[in-house]
């Protein structure tokens, strides 16, 4: 029997949660619905989902705070879906770790179909990482290690923590030094070139690497200005 992708689903709307299992289930998945967050922490850690669909208006802890705790346990993909459509929550739940953002209301088949591609980058992710006899992928510099295999990141000799996709963002750069990548390489390469956003959201992840990590004399990440971005390196 093929295995089936497990979908956690957190929402106190339970109308809303059930169109969305009725949906997810139509396609082959396995779902699971929470319906506040210490509920879906609870079913987070025993049904062991391979996706998470998490509602940001949760009685008890938000969805804010069931993100931060899901991202100290693992990488598990999280989709956040709100109604506040504001670039402010949209940028908070992205530097939370947040894989993608969706506005309600939101078409039953753009959920899916999203669904569907942040799962295929994630495996496509894991597989590149976990390969039998692989090379370790980091970049080094001096004051700076970007491990993609273990996705740490250690700065002036202190471990950084760090999203996803920043330190993707950040290794993807640092292994290419000096060259330079427009906003829309950037959103291909690491979020995939299913993503529905704008590169507006690249612009949000360098703002917050930079406040980070300030680079040193001998590198940095750059603006090109009227392009994109580079990791400068200097001889």
């Amino acid at each position: 029997m093929a295995y089936r992708q497990k979908i956690l689903i957190v929402d106190d709307d339970s109308n809303i949660s059930e169109l969305i299992s009725l949906y997810l289930r139509k396609e082959m998945f396995d779902t699971e619905i929470a319906e506040d967050g210490e509920e879906a922490l609870k079913k987070y850690k025993s049904f062991a989902p391979d996706l998470v669909l998490l509602d940001l208006m949760l009685p008890g802890k938000d969805g804010y705070q069931v993100c931060r705790e899901i991202r100290q346990l693992d990488n598990t993909p999280i989709i956040m879906l709100s109604a506040k459509g504001e670039t402010f929550d949209k940028v908070l739940g992205l530097e939370l770790g947040a894989d993608d953002y969706m506005i309600k209301p939101f078409d039953s088949k753009e959920l899916v179909a999203r669904v569907k591609a942040v799962l295929r980058r994630y495996q496509r992710d894991q597989r590149s990482v976990t390969a039998a006899g692989e090379p370790m992928q980091s970049v080094k510099y001096p004051g700076l290690e970007v491990n993609l295999t273990n996705y740490s990141v250690t700065y002036n000799g202190q471990n950084l923590d760090m999203p996803p996709k920043e330190l993707e963002l950040l290794y993807f750069l640092a292994s290419q030094p000096n060259q330079v990548f427009t906003r829309e390489q950037l959103l291909d390469h690491i979020w995939g070139y299913e993503y529905v956003g704008d590169t507006r959201t690249v612009d949000v992840h360098i703002k917050r690497l930079r406040e980070k990590i300030r680079g040193q004399n001998n590198w940095g990440i750059g603006t090109v200005w009227g392009i994109g971005y580079r990791f400068e390196v200097k001889s």
